[in-house]
């Protein structure tokens, strides 16, 4: 039987029913894709039936009756199959290179093969696996290069370029676009300027160091304006570590939020051979500094937070007074009358000129010229803001080395008073040498190191003596830092003393006498 017009293979006929294997399929550059018959598309709005599937020849029966379905039945002949001429039979591909064409089963002449087509790029771009073609010699021919690959520099126009310089400095291009922005960095003189500017805002952001400003920015800022223009009032000497401790807390005060104004803060300092603590907020540290600093506003004149006829001297008696009298827990707005009151107590010193240094201030038990009690003040200004910024998380460095200076120099002064009266209270050793008011007595060689050090020889058996370096007869060696925190009641004598040499007794007592310098 003929199906389709061709006999099939053996001259048997084409049996329906079976689906059939395709053959296998040679490389894409053995096969003549301009010689195959592309399938017809599906009408519109369908898709192709199940049929459209080839079926698969079978020899007939030897008898010559149509083979039988699966239930035993024979099967009607239906005639020529249209998927079976959409789709040709599978036969062997034909190989490369000339020889001889088959001969036609039929006998009849077959139309020569058109000549093949070279391959299309897609066919180049992915080749399938299998042997390439050879040359005439017969040796592998080298794969061509995939045209999908180019060495040559992308080309951009200026203006991507110029956007692609951000990304370039943070290394965030591809290889393209690197080796493009920096061919187009070496002729455009403003994009290299600009490339070098990222470049160096891109290593600050990898910095390791404190982002946090200097402490002593805000002195240097001002001497450099001072010194274009000096002030026509300046501010004293004397005055200038409050101004800038002062400063330095409100600066702090303005990056917390409201809740961190109620955070806990623990208030340590020493009495006679123990240490105390009192616990408070934040708010209620800043209305202690205010309480105290009323004293210097009695002493110039000014208006005291306190009512001046009726609060106590004593800096704690003030302290309680105040914490008692305000019927609710201090909120932040306790900042904005302690700053007026600093900027005011600094503003009528500067008026006041020098005649105004050696204004006595009374603490109740002893009294301090207005030039200590200032230097007092920024002392304990920057011991309690200390204290804040552990309490909130905060970095709160030292002060300037100039400014500590001058700190642990009016604590060593007040040292010999310390040490007469703890003796007097039977909390120190009896007087040794005593010696006339003015004449160089024993001493201790009290050696500060690192920032704001220097030297200071303590008088040790009468506050009337002077101390002398030849009179030494010990030595105790302390980081300028922690003999603040000793004098400001933070750790112990025992933990503070780094360096000792000498009379065992004098460095006890001189210690001892730094913490009892310590008060709320």
């Amino acid at each position: 039987m003929t199906g389709g017009g061709r006999e099939s293979e053996g001259g048997e006929e084409e049996v329906r029913g079976a689906r059939r294997i395709p053959g296998p399929r040679g490389a894409a550059d053995d096969l003549d894709l301009a010689s195959v018959p592309l399938p017809p598309l599906p009408p519109p709005g369908g898709t192709a039936p199940d049929e459209a599937v080839p079926e698969q020849s079978q020899p007939a029966s030897a008898s010559g009756d149509a083979p039988e379905s699966d239930a035993g039945e024979p099967e009607a002949d239906l005639g020529p199959d249209p998927a079976a001429e959409a789709w040709p039979e599978p036969g062997p591909w034909p190989e490369a290179g000339p020889g001889p064409e088959p001969e036609p089963a039929d006998g009849h002449p077959q139309p020569a093969a058109p000549e093949p087509e070279p391959a299309t790029p897609a066919a180049e771009a992915w080749p399938e696996p299998g042997p390439g073609p050879e040359t005439a010699d017969g040796t592998p021919e080298p794969p061509a290069p995939d045209p999908l690959v180019s060495s040559a520099p992308v080309v951009l126009p200026h203006q991507v370029l110029k956007a692609l310089l951000g990304a370039w400095a943070l290394s965030a291009c591809s290889a393209e676009e690197t080796a493009a922005v920096e061919d187009h960095l070496t002729g455009c003189a403003p994009c290299a300027d600009e490339a070098l500017r990222l470049r160096d805002a891109v290593g600050l952001l990898h910095t390791d160091g404190s982002l946090d400003l200097d402490p002593t920015l805000r002195t240097r800022v001002l001497d450099g304006c001072f010194g274009r223009r000096p002030a026509r009032i300046p501010v004293p000497e004397w005055a200038a570590p409050y101004d800038a401790e002062t400063a330095r807390l409100d600066a702090l005060l303005r990056d917390i939020g409201d809740s961190e104004w109620h955070a806990p803060v623990r208030l340590q300092w020493f009495e006679e051979e123990r240490r105390v603590s009192r616990r408070t907020t934040v708010a209620g540290v800043i209305g202690h500094l205010m309480a105290v600093d009323g004293l210097l506003s009695a002493a110039l004149g000014l208006d005291d937070p306190l009512d001046g006829g009726k609060a106590p001297l004593d800096p704690t008696e003030r302290t309680e007074t105040y914490w008692s009298a305000t019927r609710r827990p201090p909120t932040r707005a306790v900042r904005e009358p302690w700053r007026a009151q600093s900027h005011e107590l600094i503003r009528t010193a500067s008026f006041a000129g020098r005649n105004v240094a050696e204004t006595s201030v009374s603490y109740g038990a002893f009294a301090l010229p207005l030039q200590d009690a200032a230097l007092d003040r920024a002392f304990e200004c920057w011991v309690h803001g200390g204290d804040i910024a552990d309490a909130v998380d905060y970095p709160y460095p030292a002060p300037s080395a100039a400014h500590l200076h001058r700190m642990i120099d009016l604590a060593a002064r007040m040292l010999p008073a310390a040490l007469a009266g703890r003796r007097s209270a039977g909390l120190a050793g009896p007087a040794k040498d005593l010696v006339a008011a003015g004449a160089p007595g024993r001493s201790l060689h009290l050696e500060i190191e690192g920032h704001g050090g220097g030297d200071w020889y303590i008088a040790l058996d009468s506050p009337a003596a002077v101390g002398a370096p030849e009179r030494a007869v010990a030595q105790v060696a302390l980081d300028g830092v922690e003999f603040c925190r000793l004098v400001a009641g933070h750790i112990s004598p025992v933990e503070a003393a780094a360096g000792q040499e000498g009379d065992r007794e004098a460095i006890r007592d001189v210690l001892f006498a730094a913490a009892s310098l310590s008060r709320l």
